[in-house]
């Protein structure tokens, strides 16, 4: 028989999977009677849970949303992945970095020695971007109003910096994180198409507007789409528009450290054909460039003309005092 406190977490384990249970059912997984079941279940409630009796033939049990923050209770492993995610939050020096330090101190407090111990050994430390790359803070607040409005599926009107003097009446659908900044998705009412607007840079107008029903997004997934519109297509695949293949006079484990997400192929001791893609075909010869090596362009002519185009521009360029 487990001992009550790690029976009553096991409880509320299975309470907050978001179904109902019935106590034949709860009884059979935790391995105890019906009888005490009901006993910890009064238990939970006595601790502030809010754990109400489900009519039916056979009864049940579901855990509701209380209107206070009742004793928490987590195994070893959430207890862990919880303070990682505090100590990280504290560490890279958010708005709400502050916040989640007192939270990881209380967290702490109440922690078991073995826990406790294990949490001191782990250190972060996060290293600045540099002053020209420093990541915007984003208001706490702001991004739970944009993500009640998501959730209530009603219209936003905002003001999106550089901007501000042509307010924008979207439809909002996901809020994401892409490289340390905060993006919002949304359908752009205005330009009747799929835009990501930087948090940091909007001022949101109130009150909302109506309530819409949500469009499909482009891609089948928000992970799809902003990839690809950060890529330069259409959100619909995570492809670049542009892709090209060269072999270059360097070794491949030269090549492979700055080749991102392109792929390397060794030919030879000295010799490597790396495929690449990029936004558009002089950005795409552009990129190549940055080898310090002599290139052989396989494929596609239009790589082979953007070559030559850049090549002239940078003569015109040198040619000037």
């Amino acid at each position: 028989m487990q001992k009550t406190s790690s029976r009553l977490l096991a409880l509320l384990s299975l309470l907050q999977t978001h179904r109902d249970w019935s106590g034949e059912d709860l009884a059979d997984r935790l391995d105890i009677t019906s009888r005490t079941v009901r006993r910890d279940i009064d238990r939970l409630r006595e601790l502030g849970y809010r754990i109400t009796t489900v009519r039916g033939p056979a009864g049940g049990y579901r855990l509701e949303a209380g209107a206070q923050l009742p004793p928490l209770l987590f195994d070893d492993g959430q207890v862990i992945a919880l303070a990682v995610a505090l100590r990280t939050a504290a560490a890279t020096g958010t708005t709400i970095a502050e916040d989640a330090t007192r939270a990881l101190a209380t967290l702490r407090q109440v922690m078991p020695p073995r826990l406790r111990h294990r949490i001191d050994l782990l250190h972060i430390t996060a290293v600045p971007p540099p002053p020209e790359n420093h990541t915007p803070e984003v208001d706490p607040h702001l991004l739970m109003d944009l993500s009640r409005a998501i959730h209530a599926h009603e219209e936003l009107r905002l003001d999106h910096t550089p901007d501000p003097d042509r307010p924008r009446r979207v439809q909002p659908h996901h809020l994401v994180t892409w490289r340390a900044r905060w993006y919002l998705v949304a359908w752009d009412l205005t330009r009747e198409d799929w835009r990501a607007f930087r948090v940091d840079r909007i001022r949101p107008r109130t009150p909302t507007g109506p309530r819409f029903t949500p469009r499909e997004l482009p891609g089948g997934d928000v992970s799809t789409f902003l990839t690809g519109r950060f890529r330069g297509n259409d959100g619909t695949t995570t492809d670049w528009p542009c892709r090209g293949e060269v072999i270059l006079h360097l070794p491949a484990h030269a090549v492979a450290p700055y080749a991102q997400d392109g792929v390397v192929e060794e030919l030879g001791p000295h010799r490597c054909r790396l495929t690449l893609g990029s936004w558009s075909w002089p950005g795409l010869a552009a990129a190549l460039g940055r080898f310090d090596t002599e290139i052989e362009i396989t494929g596609p002519p239009q790589l082979a003309a953007a070559f030559n185009d850049l090549a002239a521009r940078y003569a015109r360029a040198g040619r000037r005092p």
